[in-house]
């Protein structure tokens, strides 16, 4: 029989944070390593600052040899050392790696690809998320451990399973159709409804009952993008299930310790529905790595935190992993340059992280990940990255009075949402070669460059009290999130809504009488085709005061019906229409942007936008300085990134946390290092 479907209502609960001050560490596996090497760590350990290690990861195979059968005696041991040394510990249910014997007695647990072949043992996370066998095994490994370690000094958080999704995101089995079905049932309610949401009468796809729905399976032409959809949907909800199933077999025995799982939130849409999932974690988590081949790395770090910190700027979260130098999974795995590992780490503390962990502490010998790099390298301690690790975890001890505080209040809100970017990812589109989070990070450049700082958010967080509200190429809108932006609006602030945005509904149903869609009567737009350009292919504008500038990838012809034009198309077959516009919407405005800008030219839309807003930038930096407060209990903290090669001044006054200096005025900013302000005469 299917799983049962998630429990949706919250549960997350306020629990203390696992360590005191930071959190600093990393993935610690020393099932890998001899007792005398586990005894070398834990003094290196002492050495780097580490206070909180996560346990147990991909241990299960190590824990549980055989069916029921036990060691549990050498883990005892790590945990004894681990508290003896005053290091906390985050412990896993390893659920991510399912052991050999397990496989072997069980391989029907193994996902199945959508061209119906059973995937092989030997990989991580090698179970269908909707398999009643593997969630047995696994709620009994979780049940064993949480009996026998929920109350060891040492384990201050539980760490349920390992990047949900990273490797089995779709299963296309039998037992996952069921599932599937169960899942559509509890959605649609009938069959008759089903077919009106996914718009079957095209190509005759009627259903005549839910149970002739499959998962969308190897086919030789496109599947219907709402089904494809629903199943992102549903495969969301099905792991959602799982990590709630040993979760609660967590707190059977343990109820005064956060339990949480580590999201993959970076720059495109995830492999669950990250906002869906935060409500049901006690501490939100995340991995965030760098991405060799992107163009300015520092702002894509600044956007994961950022989306990270939107899933509820009220409380603090925690960096869980990120790299100390190279990783091993892309195509040429860059290492990091001196002091990268320091900016790239408290980067996320500025933006309202209170730890930062690595995977992983010792780097591995053997095995699939033996080139990521790790914060004990193979090259030992007489590196570049053991010296900075040290250095970090000072810096992170000297940072310590931060912890519990948050970002100060962002002005700007910029609506993300991963099931709009599976929605626009899936299925045939316009344009193949676009991201689903191009306008997202577009727009979060330019606040990036201008030092403003914005929370990421979903469609239904509250827009109230924001005086800026972005609405980047959200594909997918629903009317309740299209209301909420309109009234933010009419209460005064001004809203920035790009091409793309509100074209379907949440049944991927193409919105018709133009394609601003669910944001066409607030713009006053009329948008009646789509101009997609090709590859090296731009087009110029020109805004009403004569500056000139491009646009690229991506252009519309719209009509200004109740819209003041502020830029237009200067050549083409769109010459003199309008690029973008303005329309006053009671105590704001809204602005309707249909081309995607070249970086020049958006930035001047941002910077009337923010005008217009009366918005400033919260400090005069030169550029590539990075500028956030984090506040708390009266106090502020002025976090200030230098991202240049060179010794940059910065209006400053109060104590600077890592150098331990009084700042009078000004204090100069070294290249490529970071400073933290304890600032003077400031309410928070």
């Amino acid at each position: 029989m299917p799983l049962d479907l998630p429990d949706r209502r919250a549960t997350r609960r306020d629990l203390p944070w696992p360590t005191r001050g930071l959190a600093y560490g990393g993935d610690y596996n020393p099932e890998q390593w001899p007792e005398s090497v586990q005894r070398e760590d834990v003094a290196l350990m002492r050495e780097a600052g580490v206070n909180l290690v996560t346990l147990g990861v991909f241990s299960w195979g190590h824990l549980e040899v055989a069916d029921g059968e036990w060691e549990l005696g050498w883990l005892d041991r790590v945990l004894d050392r681990l508290h003896e040394n005053e290091i906390m510990v985050d412990l896993a249910t390893p659920s991510a790696a399912p052991p050999i014997w397990l496989h072997r007695a069980h391989p029907e647990i193994l996902p199945v690809s959508r061209t119906g072949v059973r995937y092989a043992q030997g990989g991580r996370l090698g179970w269908c998320p909707s398999s009643p066998v593997f969630r047995r095994y696994a709620v009994r490994m979780a049940s064993v451990l949480a009996a026998r370690y929920g109350d060891h000094p040492a384990v201050r958080m539980w760490h349920v399973g390992n990047e949900f999704g990273g490797g089995n995101r779709h299963c296309y089995c039998d037992v996952s159709a069921a599932h599937f079905r169960s899942w559509l049932t509890d959605r649609y309610g009938d069959v008759t409804t089903l077919n009106a949401a996914w718009g079957t009468a095209f190509w005759g796809h009627r259903y005549g009952s839910i149970d002739e729905v499959l998962p969308p399976r190897d086919s030789e032409s496109a599947a219907n993008p709402s089904l494809l959809l629903d199943f992102d949907r549903f495969s969301s909800d099905a792991l959602l299930a799982d990590y709630q199933a040993e979760r609660d077999a967590v707190r059977e025995h343990v109820r005064d310790r956060p339990v949480t799982t580590n999201f993959m939130v970076q720059e495109g849409p995830g492999v669950v529905d990250h906002a869906a999932w935060s409500e049901h974690v006690d501490i939100r988590a995340n991995d965030h790595y760098l991405i060799a081949d992107d163009p300015l790395p520092e702002e894509e770090w600044a956007f994961g935190a950022d989306r990270m910190r939107g899933l509820d700027p009220s409380r603090p979260w925690l960096l869980m992993e990120h790299s100390t130098s190279a990783v091993n999974w892309q195509p040429r795995n860059r290492s990091k340059a001196p002091g990268e590992l320091m900016r790239h780490s408290l980067t996320h503390v500025a933006r309202g992280a209170d730890g930062a962990l690595f995977f992983q502490w010792r780097q591995s010998v053997q095995g699939a990940e033996q080139f990521h790099s790790a914060m004990l390298p193979h090259a030992g301690t007489r590196t570049k990255v053991w010296q900075e690790v040290v250095e970090l975890g000072q810096a992170m001890r000297a940072l310590g009075e931060v912890a519990g505080s948050t970002v100060a209040p962002a002005p700007v809100a910029l609506l993300y949402d991963d099931v709009a970017g599976w929605a626009w990812q899936r299925g045939q589109k316009p344009h193949h070669d676009l991201s689903a989070a191009h306008a997202a990070r577009d727009l979060h450049r330019a606040l990036w460059r201008r030092g403003v700082t914005c929370d990421i958010v979903p469609p239904h967080a509250d827009l109230s009290g924001r005086a800026v509200v972005l609405v980047p190429a959200l594909y997918l809108t629903d009317d309740a999130t299209a209301a909420a932006v309109a009234s933010a609006a009419a209460s005064g602030a001004r809203v920035l809504v790009t091409y793309l945005s509100g074209t379907v509904d949440p049944d991927d149903r193409v919105r018709t009488g133009g394609y601003a869609g669910a944001f066409a009567a607030l713009c006053g737009v009329y948008v009646e085709e789509f101009f997609v350009l090709q590859h090296h292919e731009t087009v110029a504008v020109r805004t009403a005061d004569g500056h000139a500038g491009t646009a690229r990838d991506w252009t519309e012809r719209v009509h200004a019906d109740d819209a003041t034009v502020l830029g237009t198309y200067a050549e083409g077959h769109l010459a003199g229409l309008p690029a973008w516009t303005r329309r006053a919407v009671g105590a704001g405005a809204a602005w309707y942007l249909s081309a995607r800008l070249a970086e020049s030219t958006l930035t001047r839309v941002v910077d009337d936008v923010l005008a217009d807003a009366g918005l400033t930038a919260p400090a005069q930096a030169a550029p590539g300085i990075e500028v956030v407060r984090r506040v708390g209990e009266g106090r502020s903290w002025m976090f200030l990134i230098n991202h240049t090669d060179r010794d940059v001044p910065v209006a400053a006054t109060g104590h600077e946390l890592l150098t331990r200096q009084d700042v009078a005025g000004s204090l100069t900013i070294p290249a490529g290092a970071v400073r933290a302000v304890r600032e003077a005469d400031r309410a928070g």
